[in-house]
């Protein structure tokens, strides 16, 4: 399947994960969306607030996580998501210098051995197993200003998607991020600027 224009049509999964629809997260989710959809990729959007994804894992899929049959039951259609997508889009805040606790149990439970990786006999380092996952761009507020990620946290939330869970589960995968900093006083002017440069990121794919 091609694009009109000779390009290849992406299978790209937006997932969303702030628990309000007039956030900044949800104004960037909705640019993305639209800048793909434009672009004539096929779009699957995941907001883990409607209806609300449960973060914690279950009884049934943490007594299989070592067993070669993971238990997928409550966390199938998530899953089938995830392993068709070629590209990844995730929009979130950041708090506490981390995960939102639905984007973590996201990672958690969907992320899972025989999915995302899979365990080596001695339970050593894991092995990818997300060999079609191309692009990640991970999308971010940060109440903080941009000096106290980088410098005093050395950017915690970045190194763990990015070594971690994509180095991890995707090698092949060309990881980005971009972060709007002092996000609990934004300026309308400040956030359309920021809404353009991850248009013009995305129209790259």
């Amino acid at each position: 399947m091609r694009k009109p224009e000779g390009g290849d049509v992406v299978n790209c999964l937006v997932v969303v994960a702030h628990p309000l629809e007039t956030s900044l997260c949800a104004a960037f989710a909705r640019t993305a969306v639209e800048t793909l959809t434009r672009q004539g990729h096929a779009v699957t959007v995941r907001d883990l607030h409607r209806p609300p994804f449960p973060p914690a894992l279950t009884e049934a899929e943490r007594a299989s996580f070592y067993t070669g049959a993971y238990d997928r039951s409550e966390v199938a259609a998530e899953i089938d998501a995830l392993v068709a997508a070629e590209a990844v889009v995730l929009v979130f805040p950041t708090w506490w210098f981390g995960f939102p606790a639905a984007l973590k149990g996201w990672f958690d439970r969907v992320w899972a051995p025989g999915v995302a990786f899979t365990h080596t006999p001695d339970y050593g380092p894991i092995r990818p197993h997300l060999a079609g996952l191309r692009h990640m761009l991970a999308v971010t507020t940060l109440g903080s200003p941009w000096w106290v990620d980088l410098v005093v946290m050395r950017r915690p939330v970045r190194r763990v998607l990015k070594t971690a869970i994509v180095g991890g589960c995707a090698p092949g995968c060309r990881f980005e991020m971009m972060s709007l900093y002092g996000a609990e006083r934004p300026d309308q002017a400040r956030a359309d600027a920021f809404a353009a440069r991850l248009s013009a990121r995305l129209r790259a794919w």
